[in-house]
């Protein structure tokens, strides 16, 4: 059995292969090069940052009792763990899952059918545009009034800032599909339905993409921002408290918390898009070794 090529590439560097590194071999080596220096750097920056801001603690340049320190973050964490943080981490993860569902399906809903529908379009333009600038904190007290104090004024006020923003996104997707394609399926007698399928979302897969891992972040910040408003449990609620009460420890905690929780999502969703290119991708070798059989065989 051969060798893998990354495996060729690596006995090489070893010394034990003599034969010389092809240029697409250099590449791949130089691609992987660039990804661990980054790595490194990433991890880096983060170790550097961690133990600048331990140090000024230490000595007394910056004061633990408003700025905390991670070796008081770690210790608050640990105690945290031990009492009831976990429902308060599952309480805002839900949260922030459910809005963050709700306003992708909804929000790709709105932006076929406006695609759909050009003259409803033109009339949605101006408001979204509106709805967009408008600052979603000041429906905090309506949404409290309309749906009451509990989880769903949270999840709502989370879905208000996503929708919208996915509403445009995906409708700017859905609208830069190649006219030549769409010239040539008009030609042949396609529907508008038949457009969107064969055309239009297949385009915009790539701007749906985008979509949504802006909108990892922003359901996280609705679903604080909602916890900031109205609510008896979350992180959110932790850090409101931690501020009050003047427990920069635990504010502190909880933010950090919320960095970990994002950074998972936003992880889920990036490794999500990492398997679709691949699998296009190997659908796309498959095609070209298929077609060139059938050039072959003479058909």
């Amino acid at each position: 059995m051969k060798p893998k090529k990354n495996e060729k590439i690596a006995a090489r560097r070893r010394g034990k292969d003599k034969n010389p590194l092809s240029p697409h071999e250099k590449y791949l080596l130089g691609v992987r090069r660039d990804k661990m220096r980054v790595r490194i750097w990433q991890v880096s920056v983060l170790v550097a940052f961690m133990g600048l801001w331990e140090l000024l603690t230490a000595v007394g340049a910056m004061d633990p009792f408003f700025m905390s320190s991670p070796s008081r973050i770690a210790v608050t964490f640990v105690q945290l763990m031990a009492d009831d943080f976990m429902y308060h981490i599952g309480v805002t993860l839900l949260e922030c899952i459910i809005g963050f569902a709700i306003s992708m399906l909804a929000g790709c809903a709105i932006a076929i059918a406006l695609w759909l529908s050009p003259f409803a379009k033109r009339v949605a333009e101006p408001y979204l545009v509106v709805l967009n600038a408008l600052p979603k904190v000041a429906l905090g007290p309506l949404l409290i009034i309309w749906v009451g104090s509990g989880a769903k004024a949270i999840v709502l006020m989370a879905v208000l800032i996503c929708i919208i923003v996915t509403v445009i996104s995906v409708l700017e997707g859905l609208c830069s599909a190649a006219p030549d394609k769409l010239l040539l399926l008009r030609s042949m007698g396609a529907s508008r339905l038949q457009l969107l399928r064969y055309a239009v979302l297949p385009s915009a897969v790539p701007t749906f993409l985008s979509v949504l891992k802006i909108n990892v972040g922003l359901s996280w910040v609705g679903t604080v921002m909602g916890e900031y408003l109205v609510s008896g449990a979350g992180l959110g609620y932790l850090i409101v408290y931690g501020g009050q009460v003047f427990k920069t420890d635990l504010v502190m905690t909880a933010t950090v918390t919320l960095c970990a929780l994002a950074a998972l999502m936003y992880g889920a969703v990036a490794l999500a898009e990492k398997l679709y290119m691949r699998s296009k991708k190997k659908r796309r070798t498959a095609d070209k070794v298929s077609r060139a059989d059938t050039s072959d065989n003479g058909v």
